[in-house]
């Protein structure tokens, strides 16, 4: 059975996509069939899997508009899972989808045919809470936060929950908190490790206890269109996501059992 999981964080520059194109790279290698989608219009999943976003035939945004089915639109690539890709043109399905009625629901009614050829489905979000990122967590059973350990972070977490939690009693009752993820963390940072206690003492296993350390490696390797267990697999960057997608199967065997 499926599992949809939106990668979110309405803040910008906290490891969405790097998260999301390295923890699908991770269960691909362990042998999970994986379906990116990428939902922001900017495209950098789509780069960073090595698709050059100018140059695909079909995208996102021809899903939403209902002008292609989701598997003429999906691509296979070279990091261990497949792409549903996004270019600038997704900005159009974002003006169209608010003119629209349940325009909430169009990736959810998208994604259906998806649900019986893949073991998990990860979607990068916008680093905003539009209308994209709304169809993305209606979609989904649950939604991963990866999260700088810096000021405002706690702030910008809280708001994000409030989202959340007005989706579930409006449209989603079902939607979850699948993980906190401590993302370019730095230890010898204080305010790091205060804001990471926060994270522990109020959202306890919510967090994973696996961090993804600042990694030069790690930021490389988008350029390359690379996954970091593709471009240095000898990496603390790559140590770090092969830790945390064993984490995470972890959790699925165990939520499976209970």
């Amino acid at each position: 059975m499926v599992k949809i999981i939106t990668v979110a964080n309405q803040k910008g520059g906290v490891g969405k996509t790097t998260t999301s194109i390295n923890l699908s790279s991770a269960l691909g290698l362990a042998h999970k069939n994986v379906l990116l989608i990428d939902l922001d219009p900017q495209g950098n999943a789509t780069m960073g899997s090595g698709i050059d976003k100018h140059q695909i035939v079909h995208s996102v945004n021809d899903v939403l508009l209902g002008d292609v089915l989701l598997e003429d639109a999906v691509l296979r690539t070279h990091c261990h899972y497949d792409l549903l890709p996004a270019n600038a043109d997704l900005t159009v399905s974002e003006v169209n989808l608010l003119e629209q009625p349940d325009r909430e629901t169009f990736l959810y009614r998208a994604l259906k045919s998806a649900r019986s050829r893949y073991n998990f489905i990860l979607i990068d979000c916008p680093p905003s809470l539009n209308i994209l990122t709304i169809n993305a967590l209606v979609a989904s059973d649950s939604v991963l936060i990866p999260i700088q350990c810096e000021y405002y972070a706690l702030e910008g977490l809280a708001a994000l929950l409030d989202t959340l939690e007005q989706l579930k009693q409006s449209i989603n009752p079902s939607l979850a908190i699948e993980g906190i993820l401590r993302t370019m963390f730095d230890n010898r940072n204080r305010l790091a490790q205060e804001v990471s206690s926060e994270l522990l003492k109020h959202f306890n296993d919510k967090v994973y206890r696996t961090v993804i350390p600042r990694n030069v490696r790690l930021a490389e390797a988008p350029s390359h269109g690379l996954p970091i267990l593709l471009y240095d697999k000898y990496s603390q960057g790559a140590a770090a996501y092969s830790v945390l997608a064993e984490e995470f199967l972890k959790q699925q065997e165990e939520h499976t059992a209970s």
